[in-house]
């Protein structure tokens, strides 16, 4: 509890003596470039390959007759917006944007670059923490579109070229009984997972002790922290939301 409500007052100083809002604009593009752009390639990776072992997996425990082959892509469909894009993801970036928030904030405290600002009178928290927080709300909605479109695609290749069913099939499953609700659900989940793994990786980094051994540490820390929170908060979204 103790650790908690430090947290809570870090988010609430991020708020308070803040800058002007043009020094913002170039920090957050610049967090939101090494968010985005540079986890493209590990978010292509896998998405891709859940889409297709979905794909293939469902067609391998779709043995009755009654049951129609264009269900694969409704089940790849649903699972894909639902959960697997939004939460698989979001496990993944924790281990790579959040270990390096929570690396790069530590750094700074040890190497007391953030004692210098806050002798320089600026808001430290403020500076070097909301960019971050809000390039990773930025990025994460846009990653996840990215994710669930390859995870669908890949479910598509892979049931096509392995001859679980056909492209007509496929796409005849992606179709049937959509609900547009739950594309919202997804991006939704998605501001608040970044949220989530973005705060609590800075609050590990921010009040790092120590040296660099206590930087990996904090890192360490600041992942695992995050995927328990994303897997929680997950579970509540999904009762109240739907």
């Amino acid at each position: 509890m103790k650790s908690f409500g430090k947290y809570l007052i870090l988010i609430s100083t991020l708020f308070v003596r803040r800058e002007r809002f043009g020094v913002y604009v170039k920090l957050v593009v610049d967090e939101a470039i090494s968010v985005g752009y540079n986890s493209i390639f590990i978010v292509v990776i896998v998405s891709s390959f859940i889409g297709a072992v979905t794909a293939v997996q469902t067609g391998y425990n779709l043995v009755s007759d009654l049951i129609p082959v264009s269900v694969i892509g409704t089940i790849v469909r649903d699972m894909t917006i639902l959960e697997l894009a939004p939460t698989i993801i979001s496990v993944v970036l924790a281990g790579k944007v959040g270990s390096n928030i929570a690396g790069h904030l530590g750094t700074m405290r040890i190497t007391e670059q953030i004692d210098a600002f806050e002798v320089m009178g600026i808001n430290s928290a403020s500076y070097l923490i909301l960019p971050k927080i809000l390039a990773c709300m930025i990025m994460f909605p846009m990653l996840i579109i990215i994710a669930g479109f390859l995870s669908i695609y890949g479910g598509f290749l892979a049931g096509t070229l392995t001859g679980a069913l056909t492209e007509q099939e496929y796409i005849s499953g992606i179709r049937s009984g959509f609900q547009e609700y739950n594309i919202w659900f997804a991006l939704i989940k998605s501001l608040v997972f970044a949220f989530i793994i973005s705060s609590i990786s800075a609050f590990n980094g921010y009040f790092t002790k120590g040296g660099a051994l206590e930087v990996g540490q904090s890192s360490t820390t600041a992942v695992t922290n995050s995927c328990i929170a994303v897997l929680l908060a997950d579970f509540l979204l999904a009762k109240l939301l739907l």
